[in-house]
């Protein structure tokens, strides 16, 4: 009997020894809920050691990577998917760029623009007729050019781009991508907008801990054996971060139990979650230069520039109507035809570098943020919940089974320490 059990009555200062028992379960309980969090969310890279066989494939992982890091292209697209299915409608969104304010904001970089192709283009195909003009000729020439065709290339442009967004812009790809190519990103977000949980699950692990510690000192009183101390240490690491979880997203309505109103705390706070999802999602995934980059050099980027050469095409016939007087004297057919290519080439490739001329203008229209929080705001409770469960969805159960050992590590210790 004396194998099985711990004889602490007789100990002159065994009434501390059961009194600090609470206190101890509520550290652990504190201590597994932070541990699990740092574990959803950190290393961003797998840390430890990969065992491999003789072909070189990984056979066995001692080590840990972030719940949300090794899960990223999956969790990002969902979060993604979720954007795009309940809150964002990439055709409606591009619809409200104005295509005559477009080409009034990009007027100047483009008069630039064609100043330099043409000064180009014609040095170098006809370099003594153009080096004969007095210069006001030259800029006469220059911005009569621009004056007739500028503002009608931008407006059909944009409204061709308008009309196949979807075949130029992969706005999916491209977020999922930002995502895994830099992990910190969706931790940001997650974090962020789940902030006032995270803290609310930390604090939790001491208040559960401590309740289910008093637990353990009523058990103990009856049955002190050994193994109490470990085993009620698995169940406040798991037990805490079980209904630490469960509290944030359930009831997902709300829900009057004894007269009070239940309901998720994550879920509360829809309309302050609404606006910080939005907030960080458009300054770190969603804003104008990573779309304007993601249509210029991402997976669709051939479907842009044939539609760009296309239009700019059309806006070199407009140009050379400006130089015709000398192109016609100085040009055989072939060679006005290619300086025609030279020219639409030149404006392909110059267009990118001026494009960030735009940007305040399509953020200002597009006007994504705004609509990312009214839409989200609106979502009911069900659909609202997929904005940060899928963070602790994936491997959930993994989480609690650590925050059980971690706890029944901790019951061991006391066990040894105290008794």
């Amino acid at each position: 009997m004396e194998n099985d059990s711990i004889s602490f009555c007789n100990v002159d200062d065994a009434w501390w020894k059961l009194a600090i028992q609470p206190f101890v379960a509520g550290i652990v309980g504190y201590i597994t809920n932070v541990v699990a969090l740092k574990m959803m969310f950190y290393p961003l890279e797998f840390w430890g050691v990969k065992i491999k066989t003789f072909h070189e494939q990984p056979f066995g992982i001692i080590g840990w990577q972030g719940v949300l890091p090794c899960k990223m292209r999956k969790i990002a697209g969902r979060s993604v998917d979720l954007i795009l299915e309940r809150l964002l409608n990439v055709q409606e969104v591009f619809e409200r760029l104005e295509p005559e304010r477009f080409g009034e904001v990009m007027d100047r970089g483009l008069l630039l623009l064609v100043d330099k192709v043409i000064q180009e283009t014609a040095e170098e195909y006809a370099p003594m007729v153009w080096n004969s003009l007095p210069q006001t000729v030259k800029d006469e020439i220059v911005v009569k050019a621009s004056m007739e065709s500028n503002s009608l290339f931008l407006q059909k442009f944009m409204k061709a781009m308008q009309e196949n967004i979807y075949k130029v812009l992969d706005i999916r790809h491209m977020a999922v991508e930002a995502c895994c190519a830099n992990k910190a990103i969706m931790n940001n977000i997650f974090l962020e907008v789940g902030a006032k949980e995270f803290v609310f699950i930390e604090h939790s692990g001491f208040y559960f801990g401590f309740l289910f510690g008093l637990v353990q000192v009523t058990v103990y009183c009856f049955e002190p054996a050994v193994w109490v101390l470990p085993v009620f240490g698995f169940m406040v690491g798991w037990l805490t971060n079980w209904l630490a979880l469960k509290v944030i997203f359930r009831p997902l309505e709300p829900t009057k139990v004894l007269g009070f109103t239940m309901h998720g705390i994550f879920l509360r706070r829809q309309q302050e979650v609404a606006e910080t999802f939005s907030r960080v999602n458009c300054r770190q995934i969603l804003h104008t230069k990573a779309i304007w980059d993601t249509i210029l050099t991402g997976r669709l980027k051939r479907n842009f520039f044939n539609l760009l050469r296309a239009h700019s095409l059309a806006f070199t016939n407009d140009l050379l109507g400006g130089m015709r007087i000398f192109a016609i004297a100085s040009l055989g057919a072939q060679n006005l035809n290619d300086m025609r290519e030279a020219i639409a080439q030149k404006i392909i490739d110059g267009l990118p570098g001026i494009i960030d001329q735009s940007y305040e203008y399509t953020t200002e229209a597009l006007d994504i943020e705004n609509t990312l929080r009214e839409r989200m705001a609106a979502l009911s409770s069900s659909e609202f919940e997929g904005v940060l469960h899928p963070a602790f969805e994936e491997d959930e159960i993994l989480l609690i089974i650590v925050g059980g050992a971690l706890g029944a590590l901790a019951g061991t210790l006391q066990l040894l320490l105290l008794f």
